[in-house]
């Protein structure tokens, strides 16, 4: 049975590491001044997190888990953690050295910031370790400035501009973040490619099945799942790659499943939505009208 280690406030991991809380929402760990033997002797091999959680990982032979996969690189990695998720710890190498920076800041930091309502764009915080960012030479040297500033505003005293500076710092991080993520997508345009074709081949097979009427429409998180993929970063995966949100993508493979359908006259509208998985007809003929601009009978009529 793993044990977890409850973090439920910045001082609680700041402490684990012998580090001296600065400010009691948010505070910055570098591994380079943290006591090495915790690591050796550590009970625990779970970290579940109330609040915010980046880890810059510089060294190798520590392998963080996701669902019992390690992601997929050692070195120059961002990790995000949100409130109310958890991270396994992997089997260490003997001769393992820590190496990076940890940051944690609290939702409460942000209260009343331009920033807390901007948080779910961030959709990176609810990715898998394994989809972690990696980030080039240049993109760590803009990681670690941002870094630097919010350590010298926690150093400070305390005064009417430092909320303001930290919290607008973190802001900076988490937009430097997106951009690289932006970047990482496309360096990764074949693999990403060969998950949409994975995509469309799955679509195809569930709404060709019995599965809509024993199971009802399909969900964004049902494919990422079959795709060893978080619900968030195939969401954005698939946004990137077509234009359109995930349901979206969803919504338009069963319009066109729908067309065909509405072609055989010997099948009620009724018939047609329950065999895609629709629970009440006008729900179907709805969403048909809204995308192919008539109801099914009139594109019916007119085809």
């Amino acid at each position: 049975m793993k044990h977890i280690l409850e973090i439920n406030a910045v001082a609680d991991y700041l402490k684990l590491r012998n580090y001296e809380v600065l400010h009691p929402l948010v505070g910055i760990v570098d591994f380079n001044y943290v006591d090495k033997s915790g690591y050796t002797n550590k009970s625990y091999d779970a970290f579940h997190f109330k609040c915010y959680a980046i880890f810059l990982k510089d060294a190798k032979g520590c392998k963080l888990k996701y669902g019992g996969k390690p992601y997929d690189y050692d070195e120059g990695t961002l990790v995000f953690m949100a409130p109310n998720q958890s991270v396994e710890l992997g089997d260490y190498d003997p001769d393992y050295v820590p190496k990076g920076y940890a940051m944690l800041f609290h939702p409460d930091l942000l209260l009343g910031t331009d920033l807390a309502g901007k948080m779910h764009q961030y959709s990176f915080f609810s990715y898998a370790t394994h989809e972690a960012l990696h980030l080039s030479t240049k993109e760590r040297k803009v990681i670690l400035s941002l870094i630097d500033k919010i350590q010298f505003e926690l150093e400070q005293n305390m005064d009417k501009h430092s909320k303001n500076l930290i919290v607008a710092n973190i802001e900076l991080f988490l937009d430097y973040c997106l951009r690289f993520y932006d970047r990482q997508f496309l360096t990764r345009e074949t693999a990403h490619q060969s998950s949409l074709e994975s995509f469309d081949t799955l679509l195809n097979e569930y709404f060709h099945s019995e599965k809509p009427q024993k199971h009802g429409l399909p969900s964004v998180s049902h494919f990422a799942e079959h795709m060893h993929l978080s619900a968030n970063y195939f969401g954005d995966l698939v946004k990137k790659e077509t234009g359109y949100s995930a349901q979206e993508y969803i919504q338009n493979k069963l319009i066109d499943v729908a067309k065909e359908k509405v072609f055989d006259p010997n099948k009620s509208v009724s018939e047609i939505a329950y065999e895609l998985g629709f629970k009440y007809p006008q729900h179907f003929s709805r969403l048909f009208k809204q995308k192919v601009g008539h109801s099914p009978n009139e594109y019916r009529m007119l085809n």
